[in-house]
């Protein structure tokens, strides 16, 4: 019997296990071993922000681990590995062993080295005892005040949070603009201009020296250059360092996490890893990276958990990508956001808060920037279509020209490459992928298609049909055109 471990209760872990029974290993046995009680970080914003109880961060119980025959050991942690031996040890000096481990330890939040940085009432945003401290400091103050030291996605997502409660918010980020591994400077400048406008006050280009005692029981944020935040609670947010101690220490071989190829394997054999401490493979190559983002989290979690059961599934590579509502305006980023080749289109207007950067390479769209309302941006799904479109590498040909010319009529392009047909046939593991059999309190879906959806369907099916029509119209002019500019060009 194939004995499996898994470290770690994230989406690697779950949508690991999940695979590992739907390809039928149903024999194997597997063993979890995490410290916190599995769930998805992605949900902590909305327990924070009232929305959601904490139980329904999880994303998996006794009943579900009993269904999928999981020896869970739940608020243990794996001190060593023996990659020799085939062996890992528990906090408590037990061992268990393993035919595949898979590594999934995640990342932890990086600490501010100033002094003061260890007061009560100054704490990380990151787990979900973080986030229960924070609740529990706030407890029965109107609108506590809240310093958050560094504006990255993670941070921004708990920012989110923290401004539906109606809570008074400063951001400090030492960089020169907010979100700077997500936005270019200009984008930044239209979300730091909405925060104002939001009443969230932010200090970029700003350093913390200190932070000290207030009066009442607040802190005192001291600012390179003379300015002071007072707060009740300061957050901390300057970034993250993948969990890769373990590995190292095993001899596995770590980088900026732990290096693993198409397959999530690491240097040593029956040793896998995935997510936030993996430095994984990149969609159309180049270096391997860390992608700290839960679409690449269960892709790996998926494809390693296929690897131990015995099928042989290569990855294709993560592409990089963040999306993220900032106080009601909409963001997001892919690929390459940030190369500054000249071969892109920009369309700023900062009075409406709309940016849009499309970056190529050749004839593949290789980077994309957004920003802006709802209206204009996620209900076009436009955000979608241009991640397809690099998802599918696909050649543009004159298309390239056309969202040139037409940035916001993405839906043409769309069509006409044939980008949702690519899609439709592309699947991660060579077959169908099945839903995650958890629900909270054993819930089934509620939703049901009723005689209402036809109004939305039918209109919807006739314009991308008519869409469809116009842009296959447009590829054959472009088509002709360039024949015709071929021809002249023999020609001569």
């Amino acid at each position: 019997m194939t004995k499996h471990v898994i470290i770690g209760g994230g989406p690697v872990a779950t949508n690991a296990i999940e695979t590992i029974r739907q390809y039928g290993d149903g024999e194997a046995s597997i063993t979890l071993i995490s410290d916190e009680p599995p769930h998805s970080r992605m949900a902590l914003p909305y327990w924070l922000a009232g929305k959601v109880p904490r139980e329904h961060t999880h994303t998996a119980d006794d009943a579900e681990f009993s269904r999928l025959g999981v020896d869970a050991r739940i608020g243990q942690r794996v001190t060593a590995i023996d990659t020799s031996g085939r062996t890992v040890t528990l906090c408590d000096d037990s061992t268990v062993e393993y035919d595949n481990l898979l590594i999934a330890t995640g990342a932890a939040p990086v600490g501010l080295p100033v002094p003061g940085s260890d007061l009560p009432g100054v704490q990380a945003l990151w787990t979900l005892e973080h986030t229960a401290k924070l609740l529990a400091a706030t407890e029965g103050v109107g609108a506590p005040r809240v310093t958050m030291i560094g504006a990255g996605f993670i941070g921004f997502i708990m920012l989110n949070a923290m401004h539906k409660r109606g809570w008074n918010l400063t951001v400090v980020e030492r960089e020169s603009h907010v979100l700077p591994r997500m936005l270019d400077a200009e984008s930044a400048g239209l979300v730091e201009s909405w925060l104002g406008q939001k009443g969230v006050t932010v200090h970029s280009g700003a350093s913390v020296e200190s932070i000290s005692e207030g009066e009442g029981g607040g802190k005192v944020v001291s600012l390179a250059g003379g300015g002071t935040v007072e707060s009740d609670v300061v957050i901390v947010a300057t970034g993250i360092r993948p969990n890769i101690d373990l590995a190292s220490a095993a001899g596995i071989e770590t980088d900026q996490g732990i290096v693993v190829n198409g397959r999530c394997q690491t240097s040593v054999e029956g040793v896998y890893a995935g997510g936030d401490v993996a430095q994984g493979p990149v969609l159309g190559g180049g270096d391997n990276q860390i992608h700290s983002i839960q679409p690449t989290a269960v892709d790996h979690g998926r494809i390693a958990g296929a690897n131990m059961a015995g099928h042989d599934a290569e990855y294709s590579g993560s592409l990089s990508l963040n999306i993220l509502d900032v106080c009601g305006l909409q963001n997001a980023s892919f690929g390459n956001w940030g190369d500054t080749s000249d071969d892109a289109v920009t369309i700023s207007n900062a009075a409406d808060h709309i940016y849009r950067k499309f970056i190529f390479t050749g004839e593949q769209m290789t980077g994309a920037v957004f920003v802006g309302e709802a209206n204009d941006l996620g209900m076009l799904t436009d955000v979608g279509m241009v991640k397809g479109i690099m998802q599918t590498q696909t050649e543009l040909g004159a298309w390239k020209d056309f969202l040139k010319e037409s940035p916001f009529d993405v839906r043409r392009a769309y069509i006409a490459t044939g980008v949702a047909a690519k899609l439709a046939q592309t699947t991660l593991l060579g077959q169908k992928a099945q839903p995650r059999g958890y629900r909270f309190g054993g819930q089934t879906d509620q939703s049901a298609v009723d005689g209402s959806h036809a109004q939305l369907v039918s209109p919807k099916a006739a314009a991308m049909e008519k869409a469809a029509e116009v842009a296959a119209a447009m590829a054959a002019e472009a088509a002709a055109a360039e024949a015709e500019a071929a021809g002249e060009s023999a020609e001569a």
